[in-house]
């Protein structure tokens, strides 16, 4: 506890041990505050994915597809056929059919907006809303093949699972870019602190000399390097987080762009990023100090 506020508030003497300027000063202080803002954005993309995925996941379980294909002069009492069978079977809300409207809009990105949509000879789509859990979709294929031969019934189970794997890699990446950040980090603090170190040779050499001990020297380094981390580290997360305050976030939407900010409780998160650069600073810090006064000893 003694050693951990003397670390906390340290001492003048100790404080002067170390340069308050110079390019390993200004070089901590700034890369803690890019490796910062890139951390806070890194979180965000990972949190707007997790969102969208979920979003998007939730709407395809809660909703299916069925298609009729058939001859010209069926497809009306096929699709009639159809719907009777959807809408009494149980675990279905609602089943309609979509107009020819409806169906353009769903071509438009694919074939154009002025698709002549009377003139092809395109299958009915009937739109399927579930309830619950949702029918029994071997009894309910069964049945539209009896009933209606020319309908296809797609849960959107196919579309789910790739949809999740996307999800998946992309919070991977996510992670994996906040550990390159963390490591990048480590490096550039553990040769700003080397710099400096070897800056101030002939001051730990007298420090030597009156009997300060190398646990002291170090942690005048460690305490110094951290706090410029930690304070750099600050400042890129709090300019993040003012960039993406005023973001719109688009409720419902399934855009990721449109989801990239923090919500809730999860402006928590990029709180920590500085607190989790400290960390990482100290460990480098001490571990580069104890390895640098080892070798000058």
């Amino acid at each position: 506890m003694v050693r951990t506020l003397k670390f906390l508030f340290g001492s003048r003497a100790s404080d002067k041990i170390v340069p308050p300027r110079g390019n390993s000063a200004w070089l901590t202080f700034s890369a803690a505050a890019a490796m910062a803002f890139i951390a806070v954005f890194a979180l965000a993309l990972a949190l707007a994915v997790d969102r969208v995925a979920d979003r998007w996941s939730l709407e395809l379980a809660q909703t299916a597809t069925v298609r009729i294909v058939a001859p010209m002069d069926e497809i009306d009492m096929q699709t009639e056929a159809a719907l009777k069978a959807l809408r009494t079977t149980p675990g279905i809300a609602s089943a309609e059919v979509l107009n020819d409207e409806a169906q353009a809009a769903l071509l438009a990105p694919w074939l154009g907006e002025d698709l002549p949509i009377d003139t092809l000879p395109l299958p009915k789509l009937i739109e399927v809303v579930v309830l619950g859990d949702g029918p029994d979709v071997e009894n309910l294929k069964l049945r539209l093949a009896a009933e209606a031969p020319g309908a296809r019934f797609d849960d959107h189970s196919k579309w789910r699972q790739p949809l999740r794997s996307a999800a998946n890699q992309l919070r991977l990446m996510a992670l994996v870019s906040l550990m390159l950040v963390a490591g990048t980090t480590a490096i550039i603090v553990t040769l700003a602190a080397n710099a400096s170190l070897a800056a101030s040779a002939s001051i730990i050499k007298t420090l030597r000399l009156i009997g300060a001990t190398d646990g002291y020297i170090a942690r005048a380094f460690v305490r110094r390097i951290t706090f410029r981390t930690l304070a750099g580290a600050i400042v890129g997360a709090a300019l993040a987080m003012l960039v993406m305050f005023p973001y719109p976030t688009l409720q419902g939407s399934g855009e990721i762009l449109a989801n990239l900010t923090f919500v809730g409780l999860h402006w928590v998160l990029p709180v920590s990023i500085p607190v989790l650069a400290a960390i990482t600073a100290f460990v480098a810090t001490q571990v580069a100090a104890t390895r640098h006064l080892r070798r000058a000893a």
